[in-house]
Protein backbone atom coordinates (compact mmCIF):
# COMPACT_ATOMS: atom_id res chain seq x y z
CA UNK A 1 0.00 0.00 0.00
CA UNK A 2 0.88 3.79 -0.53
CA UNK A 3 1.81 5.68 3.03
CA UNK A 4 3.61 8.54 4.15
CA UNK A 5 7.15 6.84 6.18
CA UNK A 6 9.91 7.77 7.93
CA UNK A 7 13.06 5.52 8.17
CA UNK A 8 14.73 8.24 10.41
CA UNK A 9 13.89 10.87 13.36
CA UNK A 10 15.78 13.28 11.01
CA UNK A 11 14.16 13.57 8.17
CA UNK A 12 10.55 14.22 7.17
CA UNK A 13 8.23 11.72 5.97
CA UNK A 14 8.03 10.77 2.38
CA UNK A 15 5.53 8.09 0.19
CA UNK A 16 6.91 5.21 0.03
CA UNK A 17 5.10 1.36 -0.28
CA UNK A 18 4.35 -0.23 3.02
CA UNK A 19 3.45 -3.59 4.04
CA UNK A 20 -0.91 -4.10 4.26
CA UNK A 21 -1.98 -4.46 7.91
CA UNK A 22 -2.88 -8.20 8.78
CA UNK A 23 -5.89 -8.12 11.65
CA UNK A 24 -5.07 -10.32 14.57
CA UNK A 25 -7.34 -10.98 17.96
CA UNK A 26 -8.63 -7.84 18.89
CA UNK A 27 -7.46 -5.85 15.63
CA UNK A 28 -8.83 -4.16 12.50
CA UNK A 29 -7.60 -3.67 9.21
CA UNK A 30 -9.31 -0.24 8.00
CA UNK A 31 -9.46 1.87 4.57
CA UNK A 32 -8.35 5.43 5.41
CA UNK A 33 -10.62 8.07 3.70
CA UNK A 34 -8.84 10.78 5.09
CA UNK A 35 -6.04 11.73 8.05
CA UNK A 36 -5.11 14.49 9.35
CA UNK A 37 -1.45 16.30 10.69
CA UNK A 38 -0.84 17.49 13.59
CA UNK A 39 2.00 18.92 15.99
CA UNK A 40 2.11 15.68 18.04
CA UNK A 41 2.54 14.05 14.68
CA UNK A 42 5.80 16.16 14.24
CA UNK A 43 7.25 15.61 17.85
CA UNK A 44 6.95 11.64 17.43
CA UNK A 45 8.13 11.43 13.98
CA UNK A 46 11.26 13.45 15.05
CA UNK A 47 12.00 10.79 18.13
CA UNK A 48 11.50 13.19 20.85
CA UNK A 49 7.98 12.86 22.01
CA UNK A 50 8.11 12.15 25.55
CA UNK A 51 5.98 8.69 25.74
CA UNK A 52 8.06 6.96 23.51
CA UNK A 53 9.97 6.62 20.19
CA UNK A 54 8.35 4.78 17.16
CA UNK A 55 9.91 1.89 15.54
CA UNK A 56 11.99 2.76 12.31
CA UNK A 57 10.18 2.21 9.62
CA UNK A 58 7.03 3.56 10.37
CA UNK A 59 4.09 5.54 8.88
CA UNK A 60 3.18 8.45 10.19
CA UNK A 61 0.03 9.90 11.78
CA UNK A 62 -2.43 9.14 14.66
CA UNK A 63 -5.97 10.58 13.20
CA UNK A 64 -7.69 9.85 10.55
CA UNK A 65 -11.10 8.92 8.68
CA UNK A 66 -11.87 5.43 7.92
CA UNK A 67 -14.32 3.27 5.52
CA UNK A 68 -15.95 0.77 7.28
CA UNK A 69 -17.07 -2.55 5.10
CA UNK A 70 -20.61 -1.32 5.13
CA UNK A 71 -19.90 2.05 4.06
CA UNK A 72 -20.02 4.13 7.14
CA UNK A 73 -16.99 6.10 8.48
CA UNK A 74 -15.36 6.32 11.35
CA UNK A 75 -12.47 8.66 13.40
CA UNK A 76 -9.98 6.37 15.19
CA UNK A 77 -6.89 8.04 16.68
CA UNK A 78 -4.64 4.97 18.06
CA UNK A 79 -3.47 2.93 14.95
CA UNK A 80 -1.16 0.08 15.82
CA UNK A 81 2.53 0.78 15.42
CA UNK A 82 4.14 0.81 13.11
CA UNK A 83 1.44 1.88 11.32
CA UNK A 84 -0.53 5.12 10.96
CA UNK A 85 -3.13 7.27 9.65
CA UNK A 86 -1.27 8.72 6.53
CA UNK A 87 -1.90 5.78 4.75
CA UNK A 88 -4.23 3.81 2.55
CA UNK A 89 -5.04 1.31 5.20
CA UNK A 90 -4.38 1.27 8.96
CA UNK A 91 -4.35 -0.76 11.94
CA UNK A 92 -6.33 -0.35 15.03
CA UNK A 93 -7.68 -1.71 18.29
CA UNK A 94 -10.89 -3.51 17.08
CA UNK A 95 -13.01 -1.11 20.09
CA UNK A 96 -10.93 2.35 19.04
CA UNK A 97 -13.80 3.33 16.63
CA UNK A 98 -16.00 6.32 16.94
CA UNK A 99 -18.91 6.50 13.92
CA UNK A 100 -19.41 9.44 12.42
CA UNK A 101 -23.06 11.02 11.89
CA UNK A 102 -25.06 10.80 8.86
CA UNK A 103 -23.72 14.03 6.38
CA UNK A 104 -20.65 15.06 8.51
CA UNK A 105 -17.63 15.55 5.74
CA UNK A 106 -14.48 13.68 6.83
CA UNK A 107 -12.35 17.08 6.94
CA UNK A 108 -14.63 18.74 9.45
CA UNK A 109 -14.86 16.14 11.29
CA UNK A 110 -11.20 15.66 11.87
CA UNK A 111 -10.97 18.90 13.20
CA UNK A 112 -12.88 17.58 16.36
CA UNK A 113 -9.99 14.75 16.74
CA UNK A 114 -7.24 15.66 18.55
CA UNK A 115 -7.13 19.60 18.45
CA UNK A 116 -10.85 19.59 19.46
CA UNK A 117 -10.38 17.39 22.17
CA UNK A 118 -7.77 18.95 23.44
CA UNK A 119 -9.88 22.12 23.29
CA UNK A 120 -12.92 20.46 24.85
CA UNK A 121 -11.17 18.57 27.86
CA UNK A 122 -8.98 21.43 28.87
CA UNK A 123 -11.79 23.86 29.22
CA UNK A 124 -14.45 21.61 30.53
CA UNK A 125 -12.71 19.17 32.34
CA UNK A 126 -9.57 20.34 33.47
CA UNK A 127 -10.65 24.21 33.75
CA UNK A 128 -14.31 23.24 34.74
CA UNK A 129 -14.97 26.30 33.14
CA UNK A 130 -18.26 27.70 35.15
CA UNK A 131 -21.50 29.53 33.25
CA UNK A 132 -20.83 33.27 33.26
CA UNK A 133 -17.08 32.76 33.63
CA UNK A 134 -14.53 35.03 31.26
CA UNK A 135 -11.91 32.86 29.25
CA UNK A 136 -9.00 34.01 27.27
CA UNK A 137 -8.01 31.66 23.86
CA UNK A 138 -4.39 32.06 23.19
CA UNK A 139 -3.10 30.43 19.92
CA UNK A 140 -7.09 31.70 18.24
CA UNK A 141 -5.61 31.30 14.76
CA UNK A 142 -4.73 27.12 14.95
CA UNK A 143 -7.29 24.43 15.19
CA UNK A 144 -7.15 23.94 18.83
CA UNK A 145 -7.53 27.89 19.49
CA UNK A 146 -10.79 27.87 17.19
CA UNK A 147 -12.34 25.30 18.71
CA UNK A 148 -11.52 26.80 21.28
CA UNK A 149 -13.55 29.65 21.19
CA UNK A 150 -16.17 27.46 20.30
CA UNK A 151 -16.49 25.17 23.17
CA UNK A 152 -16.43 28.09 25.73
CA UNK A 153 -19.63 29.43 24.25
CA UNK A 154 -20.76 26.22 24.27
CA UNK A 155 -20.01 26.49 28.04
CA UNK A 156 -21.57 29.72 28.89
CA UNK A 157 -18.58 31.83 29.07
CA UNK A 158 -19.91 35.73 29.73
CA UNK A 159 -17.06 37.44 27.55
CA UNK A 160 -14.55 35.01 24.95
CA UNK A 161 -11.40 37.05 23.87
CA UNK A 162 -9.41 35.99 21.06
CA UNK A 163 -5.64 35.88 21.23
CA UNK A 164 -3.08 35.34 18.26
CA UNK A 165 0.02 36.99 16.61
CA UNK A 166 -2.00 38.23 13.86
CA UNK A 167 -5.53 38.56 14.94
CA UNK A 168 -6.63 40.42 11.86
CA UNK A 169 -6.78 37.35 10.05
CA UNK A 170 -8.72 35.37 12.38
CA UNK A 171 -12.37 34.47 11.91
CA UNK A 172 -13.88 33.52 15.08
CA UNK A 173 -16.89 34.56 17.25
CA UNK A 174 -15.04 36.18 20.03
CA UNK A 175 -16.16 39.16 21.76
CA UNK A 176 -12.94 40.89 21.13
CA UNK A 177 -9.26 40.13 19.43
CA UNK A 178 -6.17 40.91 21.04
CA UNK A 179 -2.21 40.99 19.53
CA UNK A 180 0.62 38.76 21.46
CA UNK A 181 3.49 39.86 19.91
CA UNK A 182 5.75 42.71 21.94
CA UNK A 183 6.56 42.56 25.82
CA UNK A 184 4.98 40.67 28.54
CA UNK A 185 3.08 44.09 29.53
CA UNK A 186 2.80 45.40 26.51
CA UNK A 187 0.72 42.05 25.76
CA UNK A 188 -0.91 42.32 29.60
CA UNK A 189 -2.22 45.51 29.17
CA UNK A 190 -4.41 43.96 26.12
CA UNK A 191 -5.52 41.59 27.43
CA UNK A 192 -6.82 43.69 30.55
CA UNK A 193 -8.45 46.10 28.71
CA UNK A 194 -9.80 43.65 26.45
CA UNK A 195 -12.37 42.10 29.32
CA UNK A 196 -12.57 45.42 30.58
CA UNK A 197 -10.04 45.66 33.57
CA UNK A 198 -11.04 42.50 35.14
CA UNK A 199 -8.66 39.88 33.49
CA UNK A 200 -9.91 36.34 32.36
CA UNK A 201 -11.35 33.42 35.01
CA UNK A 202 -9.95 30.97 32.65
CA UNK A 203 -6.92 30.17 29.23
CA UNK A 204 -6.71 27.72 27.11
CA UNK A 205 -3.23 28.05 26.52
CA UNK A 206 -1.34 26.07 23.66
CA UNK A 207 1.68 28.56 22.70
CA UNK A 208 3.24 29.26 26.37
CA UNK A 209 6.37 31.32 26.16
CA UNK A 210 5.02 35.31 26.60
CA UNK A 211 1.75 35.05 26.05
CA UNK A 212 1.15 32.54 28.78
CA UNK A 213 3.57 34.95 31.08
CA UNK A 214 1.50 38.04 30.04
CA UNK A 215 -2.05 36.10 30.50
CA UNK A 216 -1.17 35.35 34.30
CA UNK A 217 -0.20 38.77 34.94
CA UNK A 218 -4.13 39.87 33.20
CA UNK A 219 -5.49 36.72 34.90
CA UNK A 220 -8.65 37.42 37.50
CA UNK A 221 -8.27 36.19 40.88
CA UNK A 222 -8.58 32.58 41.45
CA UNK A 223 -8.08 32.29 37.52
CA UNK A 224 -6.54 28.58 36.10
CA UNK A 225 -4.46 28.87 32.90
CA UNK A 226 -4.63 25.25 31.05
CA UNK A 227 -1.30 24.87 29.17
CA UNK A 228 -1.19 22.23 26.26
CA UNK A 229 1.13 23.10 23.76
CA UNK A 230 4.83 25.44 23.23
CA UNK A 231 3.69 26.94 19.69
CA UNK A 232 5.32 30.65 21.24
CA UNK A 233 8.38 28.52 23.18
CA UNK A 234 9.53 25.71 25.66
CA UNK A 235 9.77 27.92 28.52
CA UNK A 236 7.41 30.82 30.60
CA UNK A 237 8.35 32.73 33.59
CA UNK A 238 6.32 33.74 36.11
CA UNK A 239 6.50 35.99 39.12
CA UNK A 240 5.85 35.07 42.23
CA UNK A 241 3.21 37.90 43.34
CA UNK A 242 1.12 37.09 40.62
CA UNK A 243 0.63 33.00 41.08
CA UNK A 244 0.41 33.46 45.29
CA UNK A 245 -0.98 36.55 45.29
CA UNK A 246 -4.48 35.85 43.06
CA UNK A 247 -4.17 32.10 44.25
CA UNK A 248 -3.90 31.17 40.51
CA UNK A 249 -3.44 27.63 39.02
CA UNK A 250 -1.50 25.96 35.97
CA UNK A 251 -3.12 22.99 35.08
CA UNK A 252 -1.19 20.95 32.11
CA UNK A 253 -3.26 18.91 29.84
CA UNK A 254 -2.41 15.96 27.27
CA UNK A 255 -5.42 13.97 25.41
CA UNK A 256 -3.49 10.68 26.40
CA UNK A 257 -5.02 11.54 30.22
CA UNK A 258 -8.44 11.11 29.87
CA UNK A 259 -10.13 7.62 29.20
CA UNK A 260 -11.68 6.72 26.29
CA UNK A 261 -15.14 6.31 27.38
CA UNK A 262 -14.50 10.20 28.60
CA UNK A 263 -12.64 11.33 24.82
CA UNK A 264 -15.51 9.58 23.31
CA UNK A 265 -18.48 11.26 24.93
CA UNK A 266 -16.85 14.56 23.85
CA UNK A 267 -16.18 13.57 20.27
CA UNK A 268 -20.17 12.82 20.41
CA UNK A 269 -20.98 16.18 21.14
CA UNK A 270 -18.06 18.38 18.97
CA UNK A 271 -19.61 15.69 16.03
CA UNK A 272 -22.89 17.19 16.48
CA UNK A 273 -21.75 20.93 16.60
CA UNK A 274 -19.73 20.32 13.54
CA UNK A 275 -22.90 18.66 11.83
CA UNK A 276 -25.20 21.45 12.41
CA UNK A 277 -22.41 23.87 11.07
CA UNK A 278 -21.72 25.59 15.53
CA UNK A 279 -18.06 23.78 15.04
CA UNK A 280 -16.49 24.76 11.38
CA UNK A 281 -12.68 24.47 11.47
CA UNK A 282 -11.45 25.01 7.96
CA UNK A 283 -9.56 22.25 6.86
CA UNK A 284 -7.59 21.86 3.30
CA UNK A 285 -6.90 18.59 2.02
CA UNK A 286 -3.23 17.67 0.02
CA UNK A 287 -2.34 14.48 -1.67
CA UNK A 288 -0.33 11.81 -0.58
CA UNK A 289 2.71 12.86 -2.48
CA UNK A 290 2.62 16.24 -0.89
CA UNK A 291 3.45 15.03 2.47
CA UNK A 292 6.61 16.64 2.61
CA UNK A 293 4.91 20.18 2.52
CA UNK A 294 2.28 19.59 5.10
CA UNK A 295 4.64 18.62 7.24
CA UNK A 296 6.55 21.89 6.73
CA UNK A 297 3.27 24.13 7.07
CA UNK A 298 2.35 22.28 10.08
CA UNK A 299 5.74 23.53 11.53
CA UNK A 300 5.30 26.98 10.99
CA UNK A 301 1.37 26.79 11.97
CA UNK A 302 -0.97 26.75 8.76
CA UNK A 303 -4.17 27.76 10.60
CA UNK A 304 -6.33 25.46 9.52
CA UNK A 305 -6.57 22.11 9.42
CA UNK A 306 -4.04 19.73 7.09
CA UNK A 307 -5.29 16.73 6.04
CA UNK A 308 -4.29 14.37 3.56
CA UNK A 309 -6.00 12.27 0.96
CA UNK A 310 -3.63 8.79 0.64
CA UNK A 311 -5.22 7.75 -2.04
CA UNK A 312 -4.56 11.64 -4.18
Amino acid sequence: MKAAVIDSYEEPPAPAEFPDPVATDGQLAVEVELAAVNPVDLLIASGKFYAAQPPLPSVVGREGIARLADGGLAYFDSPVPPYGSIAEQTLLPADSLHHLPAGLEPGRALACGIAGLAAYLSLKVRARTAEGERVLILGAGGAVGQVGVVVARKLGASRVVAAARNPESLNVDADALVSVTGSRDEVADRIREAFGGEGPDVVLDPVWGVPAEAATEAMAFGGRLVQLGRAAGDTATFDSASVRGKCLQILGHTNFAHSAEEKGLALQEMFSWAATGDLDVPFEVLPLDRVGEAWERQAAAPGLKLTIDPRG
